[in-house]
């Protein structure tokens, strides 16, 4: 990767980190997601699904709630649909991939472990 694109995306990082670019992303997601600069795997009118533009493991993918939702803890019972389908994709996902074989993993980070405030999980393998 080059030092650009490196300063480029700790830059962004950064951003989203900030109250206003938590806010920033929730509405990228909602509106703007067919925007995205990412190889997107699935993608309903209530999330995406991609993989990780800088990935941990050698399989990370991201699932993200079209809606603004900061965190697990803002999930609220309208929002019992949208969860559902984000444990289908993660299913299918799963099956599409091969990763049942070998193992894997779905998280939600919260606190000081979310690094972006818009929830979001990683389906991720090794």
């Amino acid at each position: 990767m080059s030092q650009l694109k490196r300063r480029v995306g700790g830059l962004a990082f950064r951003v989203a980190r900030s109250p206003l670019g938590g806010w920033l992303v929730g509405r990228s997601f909602a509106h703007l997601s067919a925007l995205l600069p990412v190889a997107k795997l699935h993608e309903t009118a209530g999330l995406v699904a991609f993989y990780h533009p800088r990935p941990v493991h050698k399989v990370h993918i991201l699932i993200v709630p079209k809606q603004a939702i900061p965190s697990l803890l803002a999930v609220g019972p309208a929002a019992l649909p949208l969860m559902h389908a984000v444990v289908v994709v993660a299913q299918q996902l799963v099956e599409q991939l091969g990763l049942a074989e070998i193992g894997y993993r779905l998280i939600v980070n919260g606190g000081r472990y979310q690094d972006v405030p818009q929830l979001h999980f990683h389906l991720v393998s090794d």
